[in-house]
């Protein structure tokens, strides 16, 4: 990398900081052990960590994570509240729209990613209906 940090994804929405902490502790949860607040209060500190001072691939990596959760989510039978995957699954994935306005390879990186949720996301919805909470 340069000397001078390419800054571009930073610009892209807020919502992925403001909103994945609490819907990827929940979706964590069941298989941490350990209550969503305490993994809430994580989950903000590691987004934190990877705005302030990651890079570009490491917050899609970060991304590839929660849509690894997401569709999980999607492939269980019945999760009790599917509204925390469904957030973070439209949140990770309007992101990944929004990376065609950007410089390099980041939109072509996540296509498979963006499939994928594409299908949990629909799967997510008819499960939620037109009423549900997100966490």
């Amino acid at each position: 990398m340069s000397a001078r940090r390419h800054l571009a994804w930073l610009g892209l929405t807020p919502e992925p900081e403001q909103e994945l902490p609490s819907a990827v502790a929940a979706l964590r949860a069941p298989a941490a052990g350990r209550p969503p607040s305490v993994l809430a209060a994580e989950e903000r500190r590691h987004v934190e960590r990877l705005v302030l001072r990651g890079t570009q691939r490491s917050w899609l990596r970060y991304l590839g994570e929660v849509t690894d959760l997401v569709v999980a989510a999607a492939e269980e039978p019945g999760p009790a509240n599917p509204g925390p995957a469904l957030l973070a699954g439209e949140v990770v994935l309007d992101h990944h729209r929004m990376l065609i306005g950007l410089p390099g390879t980041g939109y072509d990186r996540t296509t498979a990613q963006r499939q994928a949720l594409e299908r949990a996301v629909d799967r997510l919805r008819s499960r939620c209906g037109e009423h549900w909470s997100t966490v």
